[in-house]
Parts: structure tokens; sequence; C-alpha cells
């Protein structure tokens, strides 16, 4: 069944079982590895994608579901105002470690600051907590939610 989707600003048309997780569209359709597979359960928020600006797993998305939905991947997020600041504050502070989670952290960052443009760390906390990191770099990506938050604050108020 052919299917249309909005990617990261451009059309595709991909001929798929409408059951298949958007995870999979993406990464062997679309040809967009950025977004990773953790769990297959949505647990983990490796897959993080964002779905008309709100943050979806994309392993537990059936790609039927999608329908005109924009669909943003970490391969687009910087073209979001409130991404590009999340993508320079997770390189100027350094926080990946292994790196495998840090597209799913980055995307539910950048949503985050969508929603909440000024969290505190219990909001950080509470709005990350479904993002697992097995090399334990939360407080760096609590400090790089800070700081992105206050780069968007700063671009806003310019």
């Amino acid at each position: 069944m052919a299917i249309n989707l909005k990617v990261n600003q451009n059309r595709h048309s991909v001929s798929v079982d409408p059951e298949k997780p958007l995870l999979w569209v993406l990464r062997e359709d679309l040809h967009l590895p950025g977004t990773k597979f953790g769990c297959g359960a949505g647990l983990c928020g490796a897959c993080t994608v964002l779905l008309d600006g709100q943050a979806v797993r994309s392993c537990q998305t059936p790609v039927g579901s999608v329908g005109e939905a924009a669909v943003t991947t970490i391969e687009d997020v910087a073209s979001l105002p409130a991404g590009r600041h999340v993508v320079e504050a997770w390189a100027d502070l350094d926080v990946p470690q292994c790196g495998y989670c840090q597209a799913g952290q980055i995307m539910s960052a950048t949503w985050l600051l969508g929603q909440m443009p000024q969290p505190k760390d219990d909001e950080i906390d509470a709005a990350m907590s479904g993002n697992i990191c097995r090399c334990l770099t939360y407080l760096r990506i609590r400090k790089a939610i800070r700081q992105a938050a206050n780069a968007q604050a700063k671009g806003s108020a310019a």
C-alpha cells in the first residue's frame, strides 16, 4: 500500500504495510538512520521523533497512523528553533558518551523546550524520564537543556 509522508519537510511515498513501525520506514525505506532502535517497546526513548511537534516513540507508531502529520527526525531537528539550541548545547557540553541514546534525548529535549521554554530541573527530569541513557549522562543532559533554554530565551529577546 502506498503511504504518503512528510518527513523532515519533504514529501515521500512508500509502499509498505500500514502496520509497519514508523521507525523501520525511516531507517529502511527512507534511509534516515539517525533514529535508533532500542527496546522496540516504546520504553527507552531511543526511537523518539516529533510528530507535528509532539514527541512519539517511532517503534510503536504504525506508519499508517501518521496521516498528514509532519515527522521530524534527528537529521532535521536543527531546523527547529529549540532544536538548533539543543544540538548546539549538546556539542558545546560534550553530552554524549557512547552516543546511542542521544538522538532520542535530543528529540525529547527539543519537544520539552517547545512546550516549556524555561523548565526547572524537576520538570526537565520528569519530561526526560522516558529516555534511558546507559552511560548515565543525565546531569550533562540536564545542563545542556538549561543552556539551550537560556540560548533560546536570548535569541527570542534579540
